[in-house]
């Protein structure tokens, strides 16, 4: 069984962005790898501390990242940025 994704308002604006900068494809396998297991070793994940702990961030490109909360309990990941949280 997959995980649900579910995205947040930033989100989506951030897939527009992605869209732009030629970065969907990337963006597109890490989130079927997102579906298939969000805890998959491959690409890395970092644990997130401060503001977004309990997050979790996977590299789009060198500046950019993905940004998520797995909610265990209901099997589905929560994306809260795709664009560079840094900003």
């Amino acid at each position: 069984m997959s995980w649900k994704l579910y995205y947040t308002k930033q989100a989506q604006k951030d897939a527009k962005n992605i869209t732009a900068a030629g970065l969907r494809l990337n963006v597109e396998a890490l989130l079927e790898i997102l579906k298939k297991d969000p805890f998959q070793k491959y690409p890395p994940y970092e644990k997130l501390v401060g503001d977004l702990e309990g997050a979790y961030s996977r590299r789009i490109n060198i500046q950019h990242r993905l940004v998520y909360q797995v909610l265990k309990k209901d099997k589905a990941v929560k994306v809260l940025r795709m664009w560079t949280y840094y900003e």
